[in-house]
């Protein structure tokens, strides 16, 4: 018998109550949803309910590697055994037991590497998936496999998801499962809401203001002051941690954080006789129970990675908590007597937070996770239950990526190196430089440095790389140096390392085949390679995008091959360094440049040799203000390693860029003569009027086929100068329809031939009529109004004065004779008197002259 009596210390907790509607869930079903708060026994009573009830071992996955150390410490008491016996753990470089357990505690992440080599789990009855709520990656990807090895392989395999919400809406839908729910809260928890005095936003590039954390301080000795039991604080991060317990350095200060030594963390695990103030991040929310809270100290603020899928650069964000994690934090306060929660913002601010975080699939790098489906057999999701379809951008950066790595084929199918890369255990960048990086500095480093890459313990000690890597290897900083020391171990335990397709142990130094890929400009392996530059190429192996150039010779900012700048810190030993390979860079919101956290020297020839496939020479002939502007550029990605004029450039691409400079610049870019204007002009009337085969002439429809009219008389342009040259009269002839193109004079005439014998010039404006403006004594015994376009449109006259004044507008003449004519006679008669001015008009003979002198 695995579960205790409820006597037993520890044993007597919410979930106890239903645990027997559990299991009944789980025995017709072969899933349930187990809905209970932080603290309230799912993680420690249900794995042994489920063991007494099965049989076989009963797997918990936990979302964090100290919450699955304690995890399994506190079932190994609730046993009453050590561990390793009955109850044990594992994670990455960690083990505790081995067969014969009965409940086994692991990290998600290693589940979901355990079912990928064996998916058909011997001897395990149930797998627990524990903090759903919390939609970690790892998480999602372990339901959906669970789901689908349930429905493929084993229906027998009980799975069962625990969260600390009530929103399982999605969760029960893809476990098919029925929902059973625990008392919601175990003690009574009071809310002080305890806001700054004056607002506290948060600083640029998402950093908190040292005011907020004397606010926080403030609160945590008023807390302490007024109630009794131990304080727990949550603030975002490590740094914050730090800051909060130099402010409250006359107290019993305990940091509890997930870099920590495990020494460290079991000491703020633990219950002390003094009166403890434990300072913690996100990891004490839910997962973890830390002994003798009666008081919580909530800061408002969580700290999660985001990825910025356009310039493939991570950082991680502060940002205000959401309602669901507020309550959870709360939560710890009530967990064995009645408590108090001091949330360091108002009420009113509380009702504008989201309601529950964005789940990790939403912000996440995704390239590891496309990898695991693909190594699944279901490239991009396909035919998994996930709770959330991944976001198609960043689904698509993730596919990309592999496939640049050659990890998965065109189809997303996943390759005989993607398989090696998955084994590794790491991102696929890390596994990549692991690869590829063996042959080139030897196996030692290469697994030194990617284990360094792996893990963010070297965040504070400064953007130096290579000193980080003579630290730990001196072992200035013992938590670190051990943590470092063991993921070297576990990926010397991999296998299939060496980038050439030979099987081979990581530990083992791998020799290239006679005849395979050419020596590396660097060697391959042998000590004449430095440690700087072993740690400049590992990186530049992870990371191509972010080999940089610095952009001046006193400069501190630096040019991605991605294409985004970066800084360096103005006081880093980087900085006299002309190229480098950066590990981590973080870009705030509003900034152009990224800021480098971590990077290694590297030189031009290295970086050609390990990501030679960025390195490309172009022709470039584009329009640069009023130019056309010919140029050979090699390039690295973003970076311009020469660029030398062209002596011969292609005539077409020439002719390209002259286009391109004409379409962004305009038409006014071409000398309109008269006769230009006035011959699109008929042509525009045509085509409004006749429509087919008569072409737009409008200047959407030039400049889409600048070709067809303009270019013959393109290739000889080089600067502005050259297009004022062209005869654009001429060039716009050849849109002329053949063979309607013959009756041209005839449908839109340039001229009229007048009464008077006078040949005069029609106006045209597009779609309008054209307008014949003529003297009135030259139309005399004109009738019929003259029309074009086949009779089909009237011309409009202007009847000018002796002065070349309109005196009537029409297109009417013969109503103007009757009742127009009278009115300007009349007028104009007395003013020009050696103008003819007869009563009738139609019999009158045209004339352009004027009487002779008597």
């Amino acid at each position: 018998m695995l579960l205790p009596e409820a006597s037993v210390p520890g044993a007597d907790l919410p979930v106890r109550a239903v645990l027997a509607a559990a299991i009944d869930a789980v025995r017709s079903r072969g899933t349930a949803v187990l809905v209970a708060p932080p603290g309230s026994g799912k993680t420690s009573l249900l794995p042994l309910a489920l063991g007494d009830a099965l049989g076989g071992t009963i797997v918990v996955a936990e979302p964090r590697r100290m919450a699955t150390r304690a995890a399994a410490a506190r079932l190994a008491m609730l046993v009453g055994e050590p561990l390793g016996q009955r109850v044990g753990y594992a994670m990455r470089g960690e083990r505790s037991g081995g067969k014969g357990l009965r409940v086994e505690v692991v990290t998600t992440g290693l589940l979901v590497r355990r079912l990928q080599q064996n998916p058909e789990l011997p001897g395990v009855a149930a797998i627990v998936i524990d903090e759903c709520h919390e939609r970690h990656l790892d998480a999602d990807l372990l339901l959906a496999f669970c789901v689908d090895i349930r429905a493929n392989l084993r229906e027998d395999l009980a799975i069962v998801a625990t969260s600390a919400t009530a929103d399982t809406v999605r969760l029960s839908r893809a476990l098919g499962a029925e929902v059973v729910t625990a008392s919601a809260a175990l003690f009574d928890v009071a809310i002080e809401w305890a806001p700054p005095p004056v607002p506290v936003p948060l600083l640029p590039g998402g950093r908190v203001d040292p005011r907020l954390l004397d606010h926080v301080a403030d609160v945590v000795r008023r807390a302490a002051a007024e109630n009794e039991g131990d304080v727990l604080v949550f603030v975002p991060g490590e740094g914050e941690i730090n800051g909060v317990a130099r402010r409250l350095g006359d107290l019993n200060v305990l940091p509890l954080f997930g870099r920590q030594s495990r020494a460290e963390q079991d000491r703020a695990l633990a219950p002390g006789a003094a009166r403890r103030i434990v300072v913690t991040t996100s990891v004490a929310e839910s997962s973890l129970t830390v002994p003798g809270v009666r008081v919580v100290v909530d800061s408002g603020l969580a700290r999660e990675p985001r990825t910025d899928q356009s310039r493939g650069l991570g950082a991680l964000v502060t940002s205000r908590v959401s309602k669901s994690s507020a309550e959870q934090r709360a939560g710890r306060a009530g967990r064995e007597a009645p408590g108090r929660v001091y949330r360091c913002w108002s009420a009113t601010d509380h009702a504008h937070l989201d309601d529950h975080p964005a789940p990790e699939i939403a912000i996440a790098d995704l390239a590891g996770f496309a990898l695991d489906l693909a190594a699944w057999g279901a490239p991009a999701g396909d035919g998994l239950t996930l709770l959330e379809a991944p976001p198609v951008v960043a689904m698509s950066a993730a596919t990309e990526l592999l496939r640049r790595l050659d990890a998965i084929d065109g189809n997303g199918r996943i390759t005989e190196r993607g398989r090696r890369m998955a084994a590794i255990g790491a991102h696929p960048r890390l596994a990549r430089a692991l690869l590829d990086g063996t042959p080139r500095v030897g196996a030692d480093r290469a697994r030194e440095v990617v284990a360094m890459l792996s893990d963010d313990s070297g965040r504070d000690f400064g953007d130096d790389l290579p000193a980080r890597w003579r630290a730990l290897r001196r072992g200035d900083d013992r938590g670190a140096t051990a943590r470092w020391r063991e993921e070297t171990k576990r990926l010397g335990r991999g296998t299939t390392v060496d980038g050439l397709g030979a099987r081979s142990a990581v530990g083992e130094e791998v020799r290239p085949k006679r005849g395979a890929a050419a020596s590396s400009a660097v060697g391959r392996g042998t000590p004449a390679v430095p440690d700087d530059l072993a740690a400049g190429i590992v990186v530049g192996l992870a990371y191509p995008d972010r080999i940089a150039r610095v952009r001046g010779a006193d400069s501190a900012t630096y040019q991605m091959a991605g294409g985004t700048g970066a800084a360096l810190d103005p006081q880093s030993p980087l900085r006299t360094t002309p190229w480098l390979a950066i590990a981590v860079a973080d870009r705030a919101p509003g900034r152009a440049d990224a800021r480098i956290r971590s990077a290694a020297p590297i030189d031009e020839q290295t970086a050609r040799d390990v990501a030679g496939d960025l390195v490309a020479t172009t022709d470039q002939i584009r329009w640069d203000d009023g130019r056309v502007v010919t140029r050979r550029v090699e390039a690295f990605g973003a970076i311009v390693l020469n660029d030398v004029p062209l002596t011969k450039p292609d005539p077409l691409l020439v002719q390209a860029a002259v286009r391109d400079g004409i379409r962004r610049s305009g038409l006014s870019v071409l000398r309109w003569s008269e006769a230009a204007l006035a011959l699109r002009e008929r042509l525009a009337f045509c085509h409004a009027h006749l429509g087919a085969p008569w072409p737009a002439v409008d200047d959407d429809a030039l400049l889409a086929n600048l070709d067809e009219w303009l270019g013959p008389e393109l290739a000889s342009v080089r600067r502005s100068g050259d297009l004022t040259r062209i005869d654009v009269a001429t060039a716009l002839r050849r849109l002329l329809p053949w063979p309607a193109a013959t009756r041209f004079g005839e449908l839109a005439p340039e001229r009229l031939r007048v009464p008077s014998g006078s040949e005069v010039r029609l106006a045209y404006d597009g779609v309008e009529p054209p307008v014949l403006a003529v003297k009135l004594q030259e139309v005399f015994g004109w009738t019929a109004t003259p029309a074009v376009a086949d009779g089909r449109v009237p011309v409009v006259l202007h009847l000018l004065s002796p002065a070349r004044r309109p005196v009537a507008i029409t297109s009417d003449l013969a109503s103007f004779w009757k009742q127009g004519y009278p009115q300007v006679r009349a007028d104009l008669r007395a003013r020009y008197p050696r103008h003819p001015w007869p009563e009738d008009p139609l019999t009158a003979v045209p004339t352009k002259r004027v009487k002779p002198r008597q």
